[in-house]
């Protein structure tokens, strides 16, 4: 039973999204009498180039959050489709390919698969199975048979492969998908009903539906989602398309009781935002505008903490903040919120684009604009400080003081997935000083401004130096565009890296041929190891039992941890 799972921590609870903001097929979207929604006008108005569009537009705009795709290096989750029928398949994938065309998808397009082998529709037995698709392709039309073979030729081209469709050559093809959707070597893959049972991908997180699933074949399609991956991926995420609120109801409540809603769904975004008490466990957990403004009104200078018990409690408050928000992100109605506070709010011209864009009412902006948030700039602090105190506690607080100290912090779990997940790249901070100095703000300004950047990075705080050196040594007027300060950024950084590589082997008198192969290797598994020998081998001469070797191999290992931290990722040879 899904419920005892999800109980015993097996799998993850799921998130429903309802999405109906396309108000001129609202009624349609609503249907449920399996009937009308057979009968060919409906199936064609569901079809509709409008309603299709509209939807591959939202996938687009939204994939990167729902899959957390926004953290550095483009890691997270990949998702899939399920769709009504292959005329479906067809009509959506030539819709997101073409979108992915426009310059605002261009620069990151998906890759987009689909597969099926007959023409399945919305009829569902009793319990709403998902029937089985078979390999065998010679019923299937001779339109649909040349949608798919264009379909894995696009693969093909893609992945270098050579896939086709006869019989061994398609389930050959079937099996090199499931194998690049489980390594998220394909981020979206379109399917009617192949995939939706007994595939199991812990990397997909995310199931967009414009079908109308039905009781076990629900379940089972909501359940590709769920399985248990990292501390990022909290819960299966599911965006239908079409009203399957009730469906959805009905299918959890057919394997369970009256309780098993509050176990197999997670909460509302109202409750998240204003607190509740979960019926199952008994906890009351207050929500994220308490969590603010306790924020706001205990830690209005975090950067200014000194006493020890300050800097627990901040760490346990800001870290519940992550946590909640992190849940948050998932919620459409939170990405509006975040969203509206990037606008002017003087700015009328903007705000009505902000409310068509996000289907926001008058009334409801007037209620989004009362809600309030941490500002941009002192996230930047709350995250800076949290990773300070992170580093303080980790490494610079001494044995005497831990020993001395009143405090226990057993109990504080820092998020450092968390963090993570919303980590900001490289290539955004050097864009983001194009950007500042093309508003003539002075190297001081911009110094500070990407110092505060920089130190709430949990993966780019080590370079704060390097990067600082480049601003001032670099004459950034006459770069013209931010493909150019990337790439001066880097011929910079690797002068840099050789510089102070060969300062470090000449202070610590080190074997250079050693030390030099060490330290490329450290660079490019980005750490650096103690194990083994090879640390060993770039030391002096000098003989392990002297009292100074072990002082001297500390010293030296921690100056290329240091190194590796700072250089990491910047390329260039030793």
């Amino acid at each position: 039973m899904i419920t005892d799972a999800i109980r015993d921590e097996k799998v993850l609870k799921f998130k429903v999204d309802y999405n109906d903001v396309r108000p001129q097929f609202r009624a349609l979207e609503s249907e449920t009498d399996e009937q009308k929604l057979n009968a060919a006008e409906n199936r064609q108005a569901l079809l509709h180039p409008a309603r299709m569009r509209q939807i591959a537009h939202y996938i687009l705009n939204n994939f990167r959050r729902k899959t957390h795709r926004l953290q550095v290096g483009g890691q997270g989750f990949n998702a899939m489709f399920a769709v009504s029928s292959i005329e479906a398949a067809k009509a959506y994938y030539e819709a997101l390919h073409a979108l992915q065309k426009e310059p605002e998808y261009a620069t990151k397009p998906l890759t987009i698969a689909t597969i099926f082998s007959f023409a399945a529709n919305e009829e569902q037995g009793s319990v709403g199975e998902i029937s089985d698709e078979s390999f065998d392709l010679s019923a299937m039309q001779s339109s649909a048979k040349e949608f798919l073979s264009a379909a894995i030729a696009d693969y093909n081209a893609h992945f270098k492969t050579n896939f086709s469709v006869d019989s061994n050559g398609f389930q050959n093809y079937y099996r090199d998908l499931a194998k690049r959707v489980i390594a998220k070597e394909v981020d979206l893959l379109i399917v009617v009903g192949m995939f939706l049972t007994g595939f199991d991908a812990p990397t997909l997180n995310t199931l967009f539906v414009d079908k109308n699933l039905r009781y076990h074949g629900l379940i089972q399609a909501y359940s590709r989602t769920n399985r248990i991956y990292n501390a990022t991926k909290t819960f299966g995420n599911i965006v239908t398309f079409r009203d399957l609120e009730q469906a959805t109801i009905d299918a959890i409540t057919l394997f369970g009781d009256k309780n098993t809603r509050n176990v197999v769904l997670e909460k509302s975004y109202k409750e998240y935002m204003q607190g509740f008490t979960d019926l199952v466990s008994g906890e009351a957990r207050r929500g994220f505008m308490d969590v603010v403004s306790e924020l706001a009104q205990r830690f209005p200078e975090p950067d200014a903490l000194v006493l020890e018990k300050d800097k627990r409690d901040f760490v346990k408050l800001f870290g519940e903040y992550l946590r909640i928000e992190h849940v948050l992100q998932n919620y459409d109605e939170f990405a509006s919120l975040k969203a509206l506070q990037t606008i002017d709010p003087s700015d009328a011209q903007a705000l009505a684009a902000f409310q068509a864009e996000h289907h926001v009412s008058d009334e409801d902006l007037v209620a989004l604009q009362a809600m309030r948030m941490p500002s941009a700039r002192m996230l930047q602090d709350y995250r800076s400080t949290y990773n300070d105190i992170r580093d303080w506690l980790r490494r610079e607080k001494s044995a005497e003081e831990t020993a001395s100290s009143t405090l226990d912090w057993d109990d504080v779990v820092f998020e450092v997935d968390l963090l993570r997940s919303q980590e900001i790249n490289l290539d955004y901070i050097l864009e983001l000083i194009f950007e500042q100095n093309k508003k003539n703000k002075s190297k001081e300004e911009l110094i500070e401004e990407v110092r505060r950047l920089l130190r709430a990075s949990l993966g780019n705080r080590a370079k704060e130096s390097l990067i600082v050196d480049f601003i001032n040594q670099t004459n950034l007027d006459e770069i013209g565009d931010k493909a150019t300060i990337i790439d001066a950024f880097f011929t910079f950084a690797q002068g840099e890296q050789a510089r102070e590589a060969a300062e470090l082997i000449r202070a610590e008198g080190l074997n250079e041929e050693a030390a030099q192969r060490y330290i490329a290797v450290s660079l490019k598994r980005e750490y650096a190891s103690e194990n083994g020998t090879d640390l060993n081998a770039t030391l002096p001469k000098m003989s392990p039992l002297n009292p100074q070797y072990k002082i001297k191999k500390q010293r030296v290992f921690q100056k290329i941890s240091a190194f590796v931290e700072k250089f990491k990722g910047v390329g260039g040879q030793m």
